[in-house]
């Protein structure tokens, strides 16, 4: 439920209202990533560069400002659960993910371009990469790698000292 603090006339943004516009934000991204033309560099930097860095701002407000009253650590698994029982803290690790799964994204679907993967076998690995992050990034990398290998022939030395190249 998006819940908005109103005190004096003046909006107040909360956990929820900003879970929303960085959920909003990611999702442009991943958008541009998954259907729009990577020939326009613009379109290419903001899946990469202007959302992702958005999103790092948010995050680097929220750890500055609200991480010095919570409880937790990151020393057990019991702290880092009471670390996330703080709903800015939890926001926090949510934009944290958003961010950087973005930006691999971003990443990896360059990279799929350059090694010649075309974007009807890109958009399912991005929407894993959006929706399982290092799963995404696992195919992405598989794939990628078993394309390069199908590409470049392995050099094998013979007996007599020659290269063979295997097709």
């Amino acid at each position: 439920m998006l819940t908005v603090e109103i005190s004096n006339g003046v909006t107040k943004m909360t956990p929820d209202l900003l879970f929303s516009y960085a959920g909003l934000a990611a999702a442009i991204g991943w958008a541009v990533l998954m259907v729009a033309p990577r020939r326009w560099s613009g379109l290419n930097a903001l899946a990469l560069w202007v959302i992702p860095t958005g999103l790092a701002s948010v995050y680097a407000l929220i750890v500055l400002t609200r991480f010095s009253d919570t409880g937790g650590g990151f020393g057990s698994l019991s702290e880092v659960a009471m670390l996330m029982s703080n709903d800015w803290v939890l926001l926090a690790g949510w934009i944290h993910f958003l961010a950087f799964d973005l930006f691999v994204g971003a990443v990896m679907a360059a990279r799929m371009d350059h090694a010649g993967v075309g974007r009807v076998v890109q958009a399912p690995i991005l929407f894993a990469t959006f929706m399982l992050g290092p799963i995404g990034f696992l195919i992405a990398g598989l794939t990628e790698l078993g394309l390069r290998a199908r590409l470049f022939p392995v050099h094998s030395k013979s007996r007599n000292g020659a290269f063979n190249v295997a097709s």
